[in-house]
């Protein structure tokens, strides 16, 4: 197997998992406030991390130079990101939260031509991006694949959920702030790339986010509800799946396939959310979902074509 189809399938791993987290996350949150579920499920997922790091990188030593990246990218894709999913999850539906992640993708592409760097597709872990001159040119076929992904996203969730301007205005704002957050997260962590192993890189950012979390965990510590089996084990699930081995994985993506091919297959996410909806919450699919699944899938594979 290629280093690019293992990545190909770390990274679709690690939209399954996202795509359940959803519903974990509207689960575990009725128990723990927002910012003390993040601690926790960071803090199993940093447990996790001490172990792997340990067998496979124990003699690579924290640097001084890649502190502002790494402290950056912990707290923007882990403390800010799950600040504003876990209190959009409080406010709005699963399916509903999920709409707002197909945004992500265009926002990277956005985030590419405005930055005026791009990393081409397939390149190899060390090289550096081609950096410098005008805005890369994205081409258009990468646009509409975003498009029409976004739009089967919205086909997808429509019938488990209302569309935005039937929910809460402030949970929407929340998942954009979660959209905006991964985004800073994917560049933070790029220049990383070339010089750190990937779970150098996961391990440090999972450790600066966490340590952020602890306290606003402590100011939230007398809202804390009692946990049930099935509250601790869907948290137990967020930080040892989607948090420690989905992060590692989504880094592994990153370095191999590079930011806009990454970032466009989490529109699978809410295709997941929907279905995971349907095995664990009970709710059924219907024809215009379906559709909106096969639009998803038609996006991404418009976008990697290129």
């Amino acid at each position: 197997m290629t280093e690019r189809s293992k990545a190909l399938f770390a990274l679709i791993v690690c939209i399954l998992l996202w795509g359940v987290s959803f519903v974990s996350t509207k689960i575990a949150g009725t128990v723990f406030p927002p910012m003390s579920l993040g601690a926790i499920r960071f803090a199993l997922a940093s447990a996790v991390l001490v172990f792997i790091k340990s067998r496979s990188a124990l003699r690579e030593e924290l640097k001084a130079g890649d502190l502002p990246l790494l402290i950056g990218a912990g707290l923007t894709g882990v403390t800010l990101y799950f600040f504003f999913e876990n209190t959009g999850l409080g406010l709005i539906s699963a399916s509903e939260a999920s709409i707002i992640v197909a945004s992500i993708p265009a926002l990277t592409l956005a985030a590419e031509w405005l930055g005026g760097k791009f990393a081409p597709l397939g390149k190899k872990r060390g090289e550096a991006p081609a950096s410098g001159g005008a805005p890369p040119r994205i081409r258009g076929r990468r646009w509409l694949g975003a498009l029409i992904s976004m739009i089967g996203v919205a086909l997808t969730a429509h019938g488990s959920a209302p569309l935005p301007g039937g929910g809460n205005v402030l949970g929407y704002l929340c998942m954009a702030g979660a959209a905006l957050s991964w985004v800073a997260y994917c560049f933070l962590s790029r220049p990383l790339f070339g010089r750190r192993s990937r779970i150098y890189i996961v391990f440090w950012q999972t450790v600066f986010g966490f340590l952020a979390f602890i306290p606003f965990a402590i100011i939230e510590f007398p809202r804390w509800g009692s946990p049930d089996l099935v509250s601790a084990v869907h948290t137990a699930f967020l930080g040892i799946f989607c948090s420690a081995l989905a992060y590692r994985f989504y880094a592994q993506s990153l370095a191999v396939l590079g930011i806009p091919l990454s970032a466009l297959f989490l529109n699978f996410v809410p295709v997941v959310t929907v279905v995971a909806g349907f095995f664990m919450l009970g709710e059924h699919l219907n024809p215009v979902q379906w559709a909106g699944a096969a639009l998803v899938l038609a996006g991404v594979y418009l976008a990697m074509k290129e």
